[in-house]
């Protein structure tokens, strides 16, 4: 055979060859679905797309469609809708309070065995409160990733109006219902122009309820989220503490306060205190107008604020190489670095001790200490309530807060109620 013939017949070896690995590298490309809770288009989806295109970048091998699907409220229904029709996501981030209902339809499985030999480290990276709603059974079904704590925000200028020190927030439940008083403002005619204190009424009542009850020493439920206390003395006591707010103090708005128009009122002066989620952090720091703080939420017998937010979670019918992409994914949002950056920029709590020792996340207190505010309370944290059946469950709890803050039900009627309907729908899971 002539030397050409041979280079010739080799040349064609190798393109043969070539084709016939580029299926393999093809395939070796693994795909994961990403559902994420915001509706299409602001300032967080540009977030997560760029941070989704970083992780692309450093994890070539791995694609993630993100799909933006909506409210939690829309997400947890369309997650659940795709995996009874077999096309779950392979990961998604839903309320760490959804845990239960997701384990509860079959619908994920815990990161256990998927995070392999260091799962165990990986877990206790994160801080014990936020884990709190994210392991049951032994076994850890959410990774921490946007949560976040209730805070009580202030306007300085408006404390400095009142007569009060702008530099104190108030430390117990006597104090709030007191400077509210002198910050609660009124025209000639008497119709209110800024209110002392909002809490939020609508759409995570029970949640805001848990910033009175925590401090009041008392949890609404159980670990294993099948026995809850509504009923509780310190509950009732509780929940009459913030009727009588607006309805015998008058330094609240009476009936329900609207969750998304309380950080508007709040900008535009409308009232001088307001209890919010960390999440508007960022938000508040763009856009106030006037000097203000941030405060653990005011104490009774003790200090606390339920956590909240949303937890990675990996889902049944992703494969072996989908499993430990989501794994990946997951790790790599939640480093100390990205857990800084993801922060910075919104206002969640970034989720370990780790990423507060980063130099982004110390420069960033430095500049802005009031962030540090919800890291702080966090050890006097507790879950935030999620049973079997959780959205029943919070249902009937909300409904009744609601009916007591519109004076339909007296706090004691209101939880009894709830307690009774909850106890219904537990019983099975006991």
């Amino acid at each position: 055979m002539t030397p050409t013939r041979r280079t010739l017949l080799a040349t064609a070896a190798t393109l043969v060859a070539g084709l016939a690995l580029a299926p393999a590298a093809s395939a070796a490309e693994t795909k994961i679905t990403f559902y994420y809770p915001v509706a299409v288009g602001g300032p967080v989806t540009k977030i997560i797309d760029g941070m989704v295109a970083d992780f692309e970048k450093d994890h070539p091998q791995i694609k993630v469609e993100a799909v933006y699907s909506g409210s939690y409220q829309d997400t947890i229904a369309k997650i659940l809708t795709a995996a009874k029709g077999g096309n779950a996501p392979n990961t998604a981030i839903a309320l760490s309070t959804d845990m239960f209902t997701l384990i509860d339809e079959d619908a994920v499985i815990p990161f256990d065995a998927a995070a392999g030999a260091d799962a165990q480290a990986w877990f206790s990276s994160f801080y014990p409160a936020f884990m709190a709603n994210s392991q049951t059974g032994g076994k850890t079904w959410g990774i921490p990733f946007q949560r976040s704590t209730i805070v009580l925000y202030w306007n300085k200028a408006a404390f400095t109006e009142a007569g009060l020190d702008p530099e104190k927030a108030p430390a117990n439940w006597a104090e709030m219902r007191d400077f509210a008083a002198k910050l609660t403002k009124r025209d000639a005619n008497g119709n209110v122009v800024r209110w002392g204190v909002e809490i939020p009424s609508s759409g995570f009542p029970y949640w805001l309820f848990q910033g009175l009850t925590t401090p009041n020493g008392v949890e609404l439920m159980n670990q294993a989220g099948n026995k809850i206390t509504f009923d509780a003395p310190e509950v009732v006591e509780a929940l009459q503490y913030w009727v009588d707010l607006a309805a015998k103090d008058k330094v609240h708005p009476a009936g329900i306060v609207e969750w998304g128009t309380t950080p508007k009122d709040f900008l535009e002066g409308k009232t001088a205190m307001m209890w919010q989620t960390t999440g508007n952090l960022t938000n508040v720091r763009k856009n106030a107008s006037f000097p203000f703080g941030v405060a653990m939420l005011p104490a009774k017998q003790r200090r606390g604020s339920p956590t909240g937010g949303g937890n990675f979670y990996l889902f049944k019918g992703s494969s072996p190489e989908q499993q430990k992409a989501v794994v990946e994914f997951a790790k790599w949002m939640t480093t100390p670095e990205r857990a800084a950056q993801w922060s910075i920029a919104t206002g969640y709590v970034a989720v370990s001790p780790a990423a507060f020792e980063t130099p982004a996340m110390k420069a960033y207190l430095a500049d802005f200490p009031q962030a540090a505010v919800a890291r702080d309370q966090l050890t006097v944290s507790v879950a935030e309530l999620s049973t079997h059946d959780n959205q029943r469950v919070a249902k009937a709890l909300n409904d009744n807060l609601q009916a007591a803050l519109t004076l339909a039900k007296s706090p004691a009627q209101a939880m009894k109620d709830a307690q009774a309907e909850a106890e219904r729908i537990l019983k099975d899971y006991r």
